[in-house]
């Protein structure tokens, strides 16, 4: 099967896209479960041409992220959803609240780029958390493109950009 073509809007070439991606690759990983990684190219795929979100569940410690489970979070932004998220707050505490006590706890936050690449914008780092990982699923033509891990280097407010993170299963 062929990879589906990734279009670039200008956008994504600007200065402003441009400037919230640090050029160094992170040192940490992020591993998924197998059944994690499928569950969350599914979640993309169906919800296309929209932008889908949801959280990952899993573990976290000085080498990265493991990622155990996905779970999709309704996408609040109805006006602009075909290129904005704003995930459920409901959602992600009914989440917290379940997760409680299990182990296990939300350690990132994915969505969907419909035709466009898995890269973040300025948007997605003004909502970014340090210490969570980001995976964001390119989806084109309603197929998977990639898939792209990114975490903050540092407190938003303080300058912290996205910077890659290696990911495998």
């Amino acid at each position: 099967m062929n990879k589906p073509r990734i279009p670039v809007p200008a956008r994504f070439l600007s200065a402003a896209y441009l400037s919230v991606i640090e050029s160094a690759e992170s040192t940490q990983t992020c591993i998924f479960s197998a059944e994690a990684l499928v569950m969350m190219k599914d979640i993309a795929a169906q919800g296309y041409p929209d932008e889908v979100c949801g959280l990952l569940i899993g573990k976290a410690d000085a080498q990265g992220w493991q990622v155990s489970e996905v779970r999709q979070v309704e996408n609040l932004n109805k006006e602009r959803a075909a290129d904005r998220f704003q995930l459920d707050p409901a959602g992600y505490q009914a989440i917290d609240a379940e997760l409680r006590g299990s182990g296990q706890e939300i350690i990132g936050v994915f969505h969907s780029h419909p035709d466009c690449p898995a890269k973040p914008s300025p948007t997605d780092l003004t909502s970014a958390w340090e210490g969570f990982v980001y995976p964001i699923v390119s989806v084109c033509d309603g197929n998977v493109a990639e898939v792209n891990c990114w975490v903050v280097t540092d407190e938003v407010s303080l300058g912290g950009k996205f910077q890659r993170l290696p990911h495998s299963v």
